[in-house]
């Protein structure tokens, strides 16, 4: 495919997948009660980060695999089955705890451990053809999921409790999921999986998923406890705000998926910190934009958005909105050095991500959720500082996994 109508597939396939994400968060929050929306979001944060885990240790390894199409096939076909392999055994844990803990909370992480496997396996698949450059096939898959999910969710009464939206949500996946393997198969068909790969001690996803444990995932996990343990409410509002910021998430999201190979094109390592530096204040000021554009939207027609969320969430706009500005910067920051350094962004994570969770802890404790929302925001900035002040600091490695040459001249087709 040539690179204009790659990068354009790939963006569409970001958006694609962002608008189902913000549309079952906003049906959601209209067909339940604040309380159950809740524990929707609980769940949602859940899979968010089992999700997060999934991409650091499998998704963004593959993007950087290099090699022929033996290489690169093998690895995708590893990818895909490691994914499905870990959301089963994860789906069990989750299903047994909630059974366990009883209660509509429970029953709702039941739902989530039951329809685990299909979700995440249709999310990973995204990754795959990245590597393979064919992102169009992950489109047309994001689109019949897109096209079922909604239906599906709306076809609900209401209220619906949070379970039942689970599960609907769920299994609608998996239409999406069948036809992303099938038209997976002509890459990988002739490629043999090696899971063992990816259990080494050397393999670049273990330093992913700590980066990842430490700094998006720390964050959203101490939401969760906020929730499981001090005020449920709390975390409708923060997940109603940031749901609102969602077109956002597209641009980030195609930043974070497809921005490392096309930034590792870009020829020097001037290049590539001047085109990252760009994007991100271009993709700053649309956040500011967007911020602004919420904070004057009349309350009647937020109402149509979140139902009974809005009034909670709608106080949050200036801080989330600083947030997702910042983020912009921290996240082509941290792109940038993945592509020059991949070991060099640990430190940036392990650190400011602990800092913003203690910001927004500390937050909450001094002015409730809105400051737990001002926290957070100036989590990340101190990130999006220290990890412009790292690119400045850091030359090009020559291979981004030792393990990688290795591995790429040992896959070969299966005879």
């Amino acid at each position: 495919m040539r690179r204009s109508v790659t990068v354009a597939a790939s963006v569409l396939d970001q958006a694609a997948s962002s608008v189902t994400n913000i549309a079952v968060v906003l049906i959601a929050a209209r067909a339940s009660s604040a309380a159950d929306f809740a524990d929707f979001s609980l769940v949602q944060i859940t899979f968010g980060v089992l999700l997060g885990l999934n991409m650091a240790h499998v998704g963004q390894t593959v993007v950087l695999v290099r090699g022929g199409d033996a290489a690169v096939g093998a690895a995708a076909r590893s990818s895909v089955a490691f994914t499905a392999v870990a959301s089963l055994v994860a789906g069990l844990l989750l299903a047994g705890g909630g059974a366990l803990a009883g209660g509509d909370t429970g029953r709702a992480f039941l739902a989530l451990g039951a329809v685990l496997p299909i979700t995440l396996l249709q999310d990973g698949l995204r990754y795959a053809f990245s590597a393979l450059r064919r992102p169009d096939r992950a489109l047309v898959a994001d689109l019949v999921r897109l096209g079922c999910v909604l239906p599906a969710l709306l076809a609900q009464p209401q209220p619906s409790s949070a379970a039942r939206l689970v599960l609907v949500w769920g299994l609608s996946a998996l239409p999406a999921a069948l036809l992303g393997l099938l038209l997976l198969r002509p890459y990988v068909g002739g490629y043999r999986a090696d899971l063992r790969r990816l259990l080494r001690r050397d393999h670049l996803g273990r330093r992913f998923v700590v980066e990842y444990a430490v700094g998006n995932g720390s964050s959203q996990l101490a939401v969760l406890g906020l929730g499981l343990f001090a005020a449920p409410l709390a975390v409708g509002a923060l997940r109603g705000a940031t749901t609102v910021f969602g077109p956002l998430n597209v641009l980030f999201n195609s930043v974070n998926t497809f921005g490392p190979p096309l930034l590792g094109r870009a020829g020097s390592r001037r290049g590539t910190v001047r085109a990252a530096a760009a994007l991100g204040g271009v993709l700053s000021c649309v956040a500011l934009g967007w911020a602004a554009v919420l904070i004057a939207l009349p309350d009647r027609y937020g109402r149509e958005l979140l139902g009974a969320t809005w009034e909670s969430a709608s106080g949050l706009f200036p801080a989330t909105g600083a947030q997702y500005a910042v983020m912009a910067l921290g996240t082509c920051a941290l792109v940038t050095l993945r592509v020059l350094s991949p070991r060099a962004t640990l430190s940036v994570q392990v650190v400011f991500s602990l800092l913003s969770v203690a910001l927004m802890l500390g937050g909450y404790v001094l002015g409730g959720v809105l400051g737990a929302a001002w926290g957070l925001a100036a989590g990340s900035a101190f990130k999006a500082i220290a990890a412009w002040t790292r690119v400045a600091r850091t030359r090009p490695e020559q291979d981004p996994d030792p393990g990688a040459a290795k591995d790429q001249r040992s896959s070969a087709p299966l005879s």
